[in-house]
């Protein structure tokens, strides 16, 4: 039995239909030249090996009396993977896009919370004859980092699988234990018990460093842009649970060789390219607004080497800088902005909670989400963000699924009410895989937004790395004589050619 932390547990609250609260990723797979097999079948047998490396895969919500505090997990010990691994067969011609919106309809689809929160979709019929397959999970069971260990748990990475594997633990058959409402509620009090001596025993070191950011962390101009309300944009509505998807790569190193050459980090120029797509975006669609757009980014909070099954980030406040036309402009505005604020995380770090007590937290955030959404609030108030938008780094070396290299790895992710887009980037073997994910009435073609990225990073490496100015002119060759010329020549009297090729070129005297 494993309490839920406080922020985990928030997932699970403000969760609705409009507002799914899992994430998930798109893989595609180049299969081996003589592979003949079903890779629904494959993966599933993959999975069943492995289950026991990836305990997130297990896990089962056991709620508490009248949902008064956080559930707890239990262990499931029997997994139905019949139910969990299910097989999509793709419309012809099988086109990316028909991909893309498959994954958006599945993205839009609420978890069983009567069972472990995850499902995988292996999709057949891509024209180019790639696997596919897209999985989700509760975002309250890991969030991106423990994502990436978890994609490092599940993959080879050779196309051969290792030949033995850790054992699973010995496991008693019988199905999982739940606990009673007597060990329920004790687990409850005693979770919350901790966090409130945890609060009081941190107490003055979160008055010291409040106070150090209120006297000069504040005075500064790039971390005070961040805190200004967005402009309001069609992205920024009170949305429904229809979903829209795309995805997009780029070189890594590409993008890493621009972040090198303007003092920048690989996570400046990531938010400058979606900053100059929206821009290219909103020109289209209503025009850019005199304000600057405002991304919200999670910051994780993991300590090296941390790979716990759990969530542990908090948000931050981003200017995009998007009033600013110059390219080059933008980007150092957006490099001191993310600076600033990251900064100002780290000098907080360690007082940022991702667990707090939760008893009556539940009622307190169903009925919020609740209010919210029927309110149409999104729709009045001016956005405190206009976009999220997240960087992971994720497996630098290609991994493998039952044989096959894995070509692509794109992010699937959350949206909500005032909030109808989201990029979530993940890092892969030398690629940035971009997913867009929306709610349709926000943003109903990602795939232009996507098409306005590979844009904006070609506008960007064109910037940065110019054409080589033009090699000098050669000055051509005189034309050899021919031999009438040469007779010519000859017979003519002494000087005269001189005089004539003088006064022709101006060059007398």
């Amino acid at each position: 039995m494993k309490p839920l932390s406080g922020l985990d547990g928030a997932f699970l609250y403000l969760e609705t239909t409009a507002t799914p609260m899992h994430v998930g990723s798109v893989h595609l797979f180049d299969p081996a030249r003589d592979y003949d097999g079903d890779f629904h079948a494959d993966v599933k047998r993959m999975l069943a090996q492995r289950l026991h490396l990836a305990p997130v895969f297990r896990r089962r919500l056991a709620p508490m009396p009248l949902q008064f505090a956080n559930p707890v997990w239990v262990d499931e010990s029997e997994i139905d993977l019949d139910f969990h691994v299910r097989r999509i067969r793709l419309p012809r011609p099988g086109t990316q896009a028909q991909l893309e919106a498959s994954v958006a309809e599945l993205h839009a689809i609420l978890l069983d919370r009567d069972r472990p929160l995850w499902m995988l979709y292996v999709f057949d019929g891509l024209k180019t004859g790639r696997l596919a397959y897209y999985v989700k999970i509760h975002h309250a069971v890991l969030d991106g980092a423990s994502g990436v260990a978890l994609a490092h748990a599940m993959f080879d990475v050779a196309p051969e699988p290792p030949r033995t594997l850790p054992r699973p633990a010995r496991r008693v058959p019988g199905g999982s234990r739940v606990p009673g409402i007597v060990g329920l509620a004790a687990a409850a009090f005693k979770h919350d018990a901790g966090q409130y001596l945890k609060l009081v025993r941190h107490l003055p070191e979160i008055v010291r460093t409040v106070a150090d950011l209120v006297r000069g962390g504040t005075k500064r101009a790039p971390l005070r842009q961040n805190f200004a309300l967005g402009p309001r944009t069609p992205l920024n509505v009170t949305i429904s649970a229809e979903r829209a998807f795309a995805a997009v790569s780029l070189p890594l190193d590409g993008v890493k060789a621009i972040a090198a050459c303007h003092e920048a980090t690989l996570n400046d120029v990531i938010l400058a390219l979606c900053s100059s797509a929206l821009r290219r975006y909103l020109a289209a669609h209503g025009g850019i607004p005199r304000k600057p757009l405002i991304a919200t980014m999670p910051i994780s909070l993991r300590e090296a080497g941390n790979a716990e099954y759990t969530t542990q980030a908090t948000l931050s406040l981003v200017s995009l800088a998007t009033h600013i036309a110059d390219p080059l402009r933008r980007l150092r505005s957006i490099r001191d902005a993310a600076g600033a604020m990251k900064a100002l995380a780290r000098s907080a770090r360690s007082l940022i909670p991702t667990d707090f007590p939760s008893i009556g937290l539940p009622w307190i955030l169903g009925g919020l989400a609740s209010l919210y959404a029927r309110s149409r609030l999104a729709d009045a108030i001016p956005p405190l963000a206009n976009v999220v938008i997240s960087n992971v780094p994720g497996p630098p070396l290609p991994l493998y699924a039952a044989g096959a290299r894995m070509a692509a790895y794109w992010p699937v992710s959350i949206v909500e009410h005032g909030l109808g887009l989201n990029i979530t980037v993940m890092s892969y073997a030398g690629t940035l895989g971009f997913g867009l994910t929306a709610a349709r009435c926000a943003l109903p073609d990602p795939g232009e937004l996507a098409r306005m990225l590979v844009e904006a990073y070609e506008e960007l490496n064109r910037i940065t790395w110019p054409a080589p100015p033009p090699t000098a002119a050669k000055r051509p060759r005189k034309p050899k004589a021919t031999a009438p010329r040469r007779a010519a020549r000859m017979a003519a009297p002494p000087g005269s050619i001189g005089r004539t090729t003088r006064k022709r070129t101006g060059q007398e005297g």
